[in-house]
Order: C-alpha cells, then sequence, then structure tokens
C-alpha cells in the first residue's frame, strides 16, 4: 500500500537531507542522495554483481574433490553369486590433470576373473591426464575463466545501471526546476496584466482612455491566466514524475509536499553539485568507459571460447597409471611392478564438427570487435557534442540576458509613454510577449546548459580506473 508521506517530514527525520535556509527547498545533491540509498532498482542492480558471484562459485565447483562408492551384491538360493565394493577419491585439478585414490574389494562365485582381488581387498593410487585436447585447457577451465570475466563484466553492468538511474533521476529534477521557473514567469505576468487592467479602467471611467483599451487588458489577462494553468499542470506533471525517484528505505515511494520547490540557484551551483568542479572531458579516457570495458570482458570470454574450440582440434589422449598394493600402509613405497594403467586415443576423421565450431568462435569475435569499435567512436561524439553543447549554451545564456534586460526596458518605457498618453496598450502587450518569449527561451537555454552537466556528469561517473563497484 502506497503510503502518503510528507517529503519534508521524512527530510527532517533523515540524516542524509542538510538543512538549507528554506525548508521547503529541494535540493539537488540532497535528492540525488535519496536516490543513490533509498531507490529500488539502484538495488536491484546490486543483484548483478551477486548473480556473477553466484556463476563463479559454481564454475569453481568444477575443481571440487569428489568420492563415489559403488557397492553391488548378487545372492540366490544361498549362493553369493557376487558382492563387489569399489570407492574411489578424485582431485581434478587446473591443467586437466586428476590424481586419484581407490579401495576395491570383490568375490563371489560368479565373480568376472579380471576382478579378482586379495581377501583383504586392493587399495591404488594414482593420476590421469590429457597429453593433448585437454590439456592446456578444457571445459572446466574456460568455464571458470568465464565465469570470473562474468563477474567483472555484472560489476560493470552494476554501474553502468546505477549511473543511468541517476543520470534520468537529475534530468528529471532539471525538468521539474525548468516548469517551476515558467510557472514562476508567468505568475509574474499574470500580476502585471491584471493591475494594468486595473490602471486602464481608472484611466477609462476618468475618461482619458477609451474603452477597447480595458477590452485589450482584460484579453491580455485572460491569455496570461490560460499560459499559467498549462504552466501549473506542466510543473505537476514533471513534479510527480520526480516523485518517482523519492523513496524511503522500506521502499516506500514519498509524495512531495505542495510547497516543496527546486533551488533556483541550481544554474550557478550545478558544478559542485555534481562534485564535478575539476574534472573536464579532457580527463576522460574511452578505454576505461565502463560499457567498453563490459564489452572488453565479453571479448576476452570469446577469446577463452576460442581457445577452447580450437584445443578440441586436437586428438584426445588420455593415459592413466595407478599403483596398486593390498596393504593400506605401503601406499607410500611405489612398487612398480603392481600397477593398472591405461592409454585412451580417440580423434574425428574429418573434424567438421570441430572446425564449424571454430568459425563461429572466430566470427563471434569478430562481430564483437567491430562493436567495440563502434562504441569507441560513439563515445568519442559524444564528447565532443557535451563539450560543444556546454560552450554554446554558455554563449546563447549571455546573449539571453542582454535581451531580457533590453526587452525589460522596451516595455517600461512603452509603459511610461502610455501613462503619458502617447504610447498604446497594444505596444506594450506586444513588447511584453516578447519579453516573455525571451525569457522562456533563457530558462529552455539554462536546461539544455543543465542537462549537458548530467551528460557529463554520466561520462565521468562511467569511468573506471580502478574496477570498484559502487559504494
Amino acid at each position: 500500500m502506497k503510503s502518503k508521506l510528507l517529503l519534508l517530514l521524512s527530510l527532517s527525520i533523515y540524516t542524509l537531507i542538510g538543512q538549507t535556509d528554506n525548508n521547503n527547498i529541494l535540493l539537488l545533491e540532497e535528492y540525488i542522495g535519496y536516490v543513490k540509498q533509498f531507490h529500488p532498482i539502484v538495488k536491484q542492480a546490486k543483484l548483478i554483481s551477486t548473480e556473477g558471484e553466484i556463476k563463479l562459485l559454481k564454475a569453481r565447483g568444477a575443481f571440487d574433490p569428489k568420492i563415489a562408492v559403488d557397492y553391488d551384491r548378487k545372492k540366490f538360493k544361498k549362493t553369493e553369486y557376487f558382492d563387489k565394493l569399489n570407492s574411489t577419491f578424485k582431485i581434478p585439478t587446473w591443467y586437466g590433470i586428476e590424481f586419484k585414490a581407490n579401495y576395491e574389494n570383490n568375490s563371489g562365485i560368479f565373480l568376472n576373473p579380471e576382478r579378482n582381488v586379495p581377501d583383504e581387498g586392493l587399495y591404488g593410487i594414482g593420476v590421469s591426464l590429457s597429453l593433448a585436447k585437454g590439456l592446456l585447457t578444457n571445459e572446466r577451465m574456460a568455464t571458470l575463466k568465464r565465469a570470473k570475466l562474468y563477474t567483472k563484466q555484472a560489476i560493470a553492468k552494476q554501474q553502468l545501471q546505477v549511473n543511468e538511474i541517476l543520470y534520468n533521476a537529475i534530468t528529471t529534477y532539471f525538468e521539474w526546476l525548468k516548469n517551476y521557473q515558467t510557472q514562476i514567469v508567468y505568475e509574474d505576468f499574470l500580476k502585471n496584466a491584471n493591475n494594468r487592467l486595473n490602471i486602464v479602467k481608472k484611466s477609462y471611467f476618468a475618461g482619458d482612455k477609451p474603452a477597447v483599451d480595458t477590452l485589450e487588458a482584460s484579453i491580455n489577462l485572460k491569455n496570461r491566466k490560460l499560459d499559467l494553468e498549462k504552466a501549473k499542470l506542466s510543473y505537476i506533471k514533471s513534479k510527480l514524475k520526480l516523485a518517482n525517484y523519492l523513496w524511503l528505505s522500506d521502499n516506500i515511494p514519498l509524495e512531495l509536499e505542495t510547497s516543496v520547490i527546486p533551488d533556483v540557484n541550481t544554474f550557478k551551483n550545478i558544478d559542485g553539485a555534481l562534485n564535478i568542479e575539476t574534472n573536464t572531458l579532457d580527463s576522460i579516457n574511452n578505454d576505461n568507459h565502463l560499457k567498453i570495458k563490459s564489452l572488453e570482458y565479453e571479448k576476452q570470454s570469446l577469446i577463452v571460447n576460442k581457445r577452447l574450440k580450437m584445443n578440441n582440434l586436437l586428438p584426445k589422449i588420455d593415459v592413466e597409471y595407478n599403483f596398486l598394493t593390498p596393504k593400506f600402509n605401503e601406499l607410500t613405497n611405489f612398487n612398480t611392478n603392481n600397477y593398472k594403467g591405461g592409454i585412451n586415443f580417440y580423434i574425428p576423421l574429418f573434424l567438421r564438427k570441430e572446425r564449424s565450431e571454430l568459425k563461429l568462435a572466430k566470427l563471434q569475435l569478430q562481430d564483437i570487435e567491430f562493436v567495440i569499435s563502434a562504441n569507441k567512436v560513439d563515445l568519442n561524439n559524444k564528447m565532443k557534442t557535451i563539450d560543444n553543447e556546454i560552450s554554446s549554451t554558455l554563449r546563447q545564456n549571455e546573449t539571453l540576458e542582454e535581451l531580457v534586460n533590453d526587452y525589460k526596458n522596451l516595455v517600461k518605457a512603452e509603459e511610461r509613454k502610455f501613462i503619458l498618453g502617447e504610447g498604446s496598450l497594444f505596444l506594450i502587450n506586444y513588447r511584453e510577449v516578447k519579453l516573455i518569449e525571451t525569457q522562456l527561451k533563457l530558462i529552455d537555454t539554462n536546461n539544455k546548459f543543465l542537462k549537458s552537466k548530467a551528460s557529463l556528469y554520466r561520462m565521468l561517473s562511467n569511468q573506471d580506473n580502478n574496477e570498484k563497484t559502487i559504494q
């Protein structure tokens, strides 16, 4: 059940949120801290690395020591046909070598002669290994290597997913701020339109202004009301979207209280809020990007697979030697006269399956190399785009601020002329419309600048020089 808790109450409870001059202001850094700590998808992303660790543990299980006991007995009409016991302890190692200890005790009238052993049983200790296929690499070794690479790749994917959530959360905050500033603009001009209508009415009743001016002022007021309602609707939508990123520790969603507003000084403090004051695009190395590293881990995994397929072209030559003794205390004294050994040779004549699997492995490797190259070019172009966006929006911002001041002076001048009876209400409204358009352009440009900074933050966050996990 969704708990309708006030965010302001939550901010006073949790030490994560600091104190501000105005308790109704939700700072960007406070908001990011909440998302990092409590957002469910951020928590879910950490399960990716956990899955990698579990798969690694499973792969290590292929090298676990094994105990096997086979017991088989047959007795019919008081005749013991056979009684067979065979117990084995095996220790698999890395390079296709397997150590084995064995105890065998068999008896019975109809026992196969090759199974005859001394009355006290027969002990054995030996080793088996592959001399060609499976010596330098085999399925067990390849699986373990791939599992280790998968774990590293899972950590990179975890960081990428968390950083993507943070980026989306930050851009949502900027959209909320943009709609809030837009609403403030329309509120201010609604007040101006209302005051102007009152002034025109007084002038009309005093006989100084014609009735058409009151009609024009009334139409202008209604347009301002309509614009404000649209702005309010956009602001409410962005506020609700922002609330999607706010949660408490027990997966309880938060709802923003009506009086909570964004920080209007975010534009000035953006570098400090995102902690990118000393970082620039020049410090970014695409080779250290988490996406490239994730693809590199995948490439290394395909290289392991290719080596395995190449190894499968070799013939299978397995040899085994076991020292045998009827007494347990003689296991340390090897006697080459008592042994059990063998050799197993196997190779397909045409190797069609093995050759086709190797070709497929090579194609997969070429494919991932193309993907890595394409992603590096894409990241490089994104870096250039971010750099150009930041520079361009700053220059646009300076020009738009000058235009806003110029239009404000024009509107004031037209208002003074109107009061003196020289200007027209139509011209005032026209100048004011241009002022509103310019102010909205300035807000939109500021929003683009902030989003470019968010892209820079994401690019920097996706740099992984030390292969660390998200804290």
